[in-house]
């Protein structure tokens, strides 16, 4: 079962059509005292389309916060999966998105739409530390994020222990909100200071030389490996499904996008199951 949360506006209806996309059976604000007898009548069916279900839970069932906690320990006693994706986006953003669309918040009554949004935020705080993947919908599109929740499941079903994604990103755009650990590569020389290397990305051979060539960046690599291949274990033992790291340069470009992938590299032949992303590869180009 996986269950979409998280913040209101985020995009959790658009969570619940990729889930539908991929063949999970989906049900939308389901009150989450129904939902252990839900996954009881699925579990007891004998359709291959009730083995895969989706639900989206939220404050629209004012109880949900309390009670899901209990819920999700029944469910997983009766031997059933379950993964938790929270979405979040940034508060402007949410107030964007709901004066676009002019829906209602469900903690609007007898609130600004801010207060709203802060109330919800501080409602959710418990149940986002406990979640499975945290994803920030901040910059993401709906076909984005469409295409991120299908990588999510496809890591799902293939990897034996946690799916990584590696995500290379511009110190100046803002740290990435949703990495589990963050290194700094700018102690490495910057080829955005080479004349025939500022137009280029670290996905090219020349920048990918330039940077990984260098003894301290070949040092950087082995102790960050060494350091993950000891982490991941202690993470998937923890139950972890799900982990993302995240590798910042001054600006997205050239450093981080090669060591990002070089990571990445070596995690895929260690037998992760690895995503990369590179946030800010096409900013100043």
């Amino acid at each position: 079962m996986v269950v979409v949360t998280g913040m209101s506006g985020s995009g959790k209806s658009t969570a619940i059509n990729a889930l539908e996309d991929e063949g999970y059976y989906c049900i939308d604000n389901l009150p989450t005292a129904l939902v252990p007898v839900f996954v009881e009548l699925c579990a007891a069916g004998t359709s291959a389309e009730m083995s895969r279900v989706g639900l989206g839970l939220d404050l629209r069932d004012i109880s949900y916060v309390e009670k899901w906690p209990g819920v999700r320990r029944q469910i997983e006693t009766a031997g059933h999966n379950v993964f938790m994706i929270f979405l979040d986006a940034d508060d402007d953003v949410l107030l964007r998105r709901f004066s676009e669309t002019r829906r209602a918040h469900p903690l609007g009554v007898g609130r600004s739409l801010p207060e709203a949004i802060s109330d919800e935020r501080a409602a959710l705080a418990l149940l986002r530390d406990r979640t499975s993947l945290f994803i920030d919908t901040t910059n993401l599109s709906v076909h984005e994020l469409k295409r991120k929740i299908r990588e999510v499941l496809s890591g799902q079903t293939k990897s034996s222990g946690p799916t990584i994604t590696l995500k290379s990103f511009g110190q100046k755009y803002g740290i990435t909100t949703e990495a589990d650990m963050v290194f700094d590569v700018r102690f490495l020389p910057n080829p955005y200071f080479v004349d025939e290397l500022r137009g280029l990305s670290g996905r090219d051979p020349a920048v990918a030389e330039y940077v990984l060539s260098r003894e301290e960046t070949k040092e950087f690599i082995d102790r960050t490996e060494g350091l993950l291949q000891y982490l991941l274990p202690h993470f998937e033992r923890e139950g972890r499904s799900y982990l993302t790291i995240a590798i910042g340069c001054t600006g997205g470009r050239h450093r981080s996008v090669a060591i990002t992938e070089t990571l990445a590299g070596k995690l895929i032949d260690a037998g992760y199951s690895v995503i990369v992303r590179h946030r800010d590869i096409e900013r100043g180009h």
